[in-house]
């Protein structure tokens, strides 16, 4: 993990699928397990997806909420 991908996960969006446009941070859990069960994409988003759904899995989205309030 690199210290800005917190960051990232409360900006960026996602570029393709039934949640194309949602801030990575807010996609659901079912669709962030979909992801683990069939492979996370290649590259930074599924790097990112693959650590929002461990942040989710674990009860900690809350953790995100001070850096959605800058």
């Amino acid at each position: 993990m690199h210290p800005e991908d917190l960051e990232k996960l409360v900006t960026m969006t996602m570029p393709f699928g039934k949640y194309v446009g949602t801030t990575i941070a807010d996609l659901p859990g079912p669709y962030l397990n979909w992801f683990a069960r069939e492979g996370f994409p290649q590259g930074e988003i599924g790097r990112l997806l693959a650590l929002m759904h461990e942040i989710d899995h674990n009860g900690l989205s809350d953790l995100l909420e001070p850096l959605r309030k800058r």
